[in-house]
């Protein structure tokens, strides 16, 4: 590793600890309501929406209630997204001039982003039309990031109140989020990406003659503006099939860098959000401890995979022995303005959170790094995970920890109070039980199609199979990238990979709630001396054991067909 590539991971560390801390007291004032100066400009805009959707402020809702908005919303939000694509070819704001979308296609991407996927089976320039990008899918970027930090509260919620009914209202979490974190934020780095080069117009193609004479489209459109809000919302969806890889996106190594810090703000931001609102540091301190030390461990193990790259190209003297391993590192795949640095730390960054841009083709990495990305889906992207739903699953996993802390030393398990018993268990188990049953039995079904392994895998044997686990990983965790190495655009993947976001959001978000109205209705019990810490080093240790165990347990066998057998065989 550089001491560039050093320099960088330094800086990127440094600047989280300093701003998320900052950015996380915001939210929790938010989400609490707490007066401020920003009630000026926010408030009569959050007024605006209230009566123009006929939405009481002052009413809080039940948990059921709260799932049953956020379910009726993202309902809404997928028929108006499907409707936009079938129609864009009629609409205006169509430079491009392309046509409707096909039906499998347009139910695949509106699943996709209303599930905060941005799974992407098509060519953005040419499918999908400006007003499609600005009207639908980027909208989608803001309020379906705003709807998984609102799940993300009410389970806050759930942990604070005593003896309560209500866990918020959803719609009041919904417009607050959008209007006082989301856009102001996305507005700042928009201007930060222009700065860096990143591309905003309302162009379509622009022809132009290279110095050779020949004839060049340069692609144009809204650009700056969508990448702001799908690096801050763990969106991922590129404006762009090459994503944060093409220099339209990602111009230079200092959009690179600040792409890379918008993807990782909002999420380790969050852990400091929930201590503040428990009224209690030390547990947000303690949470965000976790998730940094996951980060660092993942985001080191892909570097140095990446440096090393294949260790099948070696440089050998007239002795045979190993001077030098693949000089310059695993290039292939990569721009050479990021290099195997700046692109291994984004690909951790990326699969860490439910985000999913790349800035490199993750299937030309190795196989090391290639089980990186996979893991760090596989273990519920909660390191720090995205926006909300990121939260979510840490505190899930918090609560696994100290139920078997309890067990361990034979006591009833408590958190922040809150004794943790058999309903509380049953839904963590439901929640850690969705993902790896729609991601492996998806996985299944689509390894007895035949059209699945011998037309649609262009790479055969362990790779291939690796494209096909990556694809129902990354759709059952709502992360959004791809290897690349299949043919996603096919009646049977467009379905069953929409079924596969589909149930690793709601099936999710639905236990989520339920957990969160069934800690509200808890009174807390007072410390005592058989009371298990929550917010030392040694339980840190414990969930990140605890996180790494059911991964493992869950995933190991499917890894050992893919990434781990093709690493074995270098």
């Amino acid at each position: 590793m550089t001491a560039a590539g050093w320099a960088q991971l330094l800086a990127l560390v440094a600047l989280i600890l300093v701003t998320a801390p900052l950015l996380g007291r915001y939210m929790a004032h938010v989400y609490e309501g707490t007066p401020s100066r920003a009630d000026r400009v926010f408030g009569p805009l959050e007024r605006l929406v209230y009566r123009a959707c006929r939405i009481d402020p002052a009413r809080e809702q039940r948990w059921n209630i709260y799932a049953y908005s956020v379910l009726a919303f993202s309902l809404a939000s997928f028929v108006v997204l499907y409707a936009i694509q079938r129609l864009q070819g009629d609409l205006p704001f169509n430079p491009t001039d392309v046509v409707n979308v096909h039906p499998a296609l347009a139910m695949n991407t509106a699943v996709s982003f209303v599930t905060n996927t941005n799974w992407q089976t098509y060519y953005p320039e040419t499918t999908v039309s400006h007003l499609t990008q600005a009207l639908g899918l980027t909208v989608q970027n803001f309020v379906s990031a705003a709807a998984g930090m609102a799940v993300m509260v009410a389970l806050i919620r759930g942990l604070a109140r005593t003896g309560a009914k209500t866990i918020g209202n959803f719609w009041v979490d919904l417009v607050r989020t959008t209007l006082r974190i989301l856009v102001p934020l996305a507005v700042v780095f928009a201007v930060i990406f222009l700065i860096g080069g990143v591309i905003q117009n309302l162009h379509g193609f622009d022809e132009v003659r290279t110095v050779a004479g020949a004839k060049q489209a340069i692609p144009g459109g809204p650009v700056a503006s969508q990448v702001a809000i799908k690096q801050l919302g763990s969106n991922g969806g590129g404006f762009f099939n090459t994503n944060s890889a093409t220099p339209f996106e990602n111009a230079t190594p200092f959009s690179n860098f600040f792409e890379l810090y918008a993807i990782l703000l909002v999420p380790f931001a969050l852990a400091f959000t929930f201590g503040r609102m428990l009224k209690d540091k030390r547990q947000g301190h303690a949470v965000f401890a976790i998730m940094m030390v996951i980060w660092l461990a993942f985001t080191a193990v892909a570097v140095f995979a990446e440096v090393d790259g294949n260790p099948r190209l070696t440089d050998r003297g007239a002795d045979q022995t190993v001077t030098a391993t693949s000089p310059g590192g695993n290039m292939e795949g990569k721009e050479l303005r990021f290099g195997p640095t700046g692109s291994a730390t984004w690909l951790a960054a990326t699969t860490n959170t439910s985000n999913g841009s790349v800035n490199m083709m993750h299937d030309s990495a190795t196989p090391i790094g290639v089980g990186v990305a996979l893991m760090s889906m596989k273990i519920g992207e909660v390191s720090p995970g995205g926006v909300g739903v990121g939260l979510n699953g840490m505190l899930i996993f918090v609560i696994l920890a100290v139920f078997i802390a309890g067990l361990m030393v034979g006591r009833t398990p408590e958190y922040v109070g809150k004794k943790i018993q058999a309903t509380e268990i049953k839904l963590v188990a439901l929640y850690i039980l969705v993902m790896p049953v729609a991601v492996l039995g998806l996985l299944a079904a689509a390894m007895f199609v035949s059209s699945i392994t011998t037309t649609t895998i262009w790479n055969p044997g362990q790779h291939g199979f690796t494209e096909v686990l990556y694809a129902y990983t990354s759709a059952g965790n709502n992360n959004g990238s791809a290897l690349a190495g299949i043919t996603a655009d096919t009646q049977w993947l467009n379905t069953t990979l929409a079924i596969a976001m589909a149930f690793g959001r709601f099936f999710l978000i639905i236990p989520t709630l339920a957990l969160a109205g069934a800690l509200a209705r808890k009174h807390k019990v007072p410390e005592s001396a058989g009371t298990f810490p929550t917010h030392t080093p040694l339980f840190v240790l414990l969930v990140i054991g605890v996180i790494i165990v059911v991964g493992a347990l869950t995933f190991l066998p499917a890894l050992s067909l893919g990434p781990i057998s093709e690493a074995l065989g270098l």
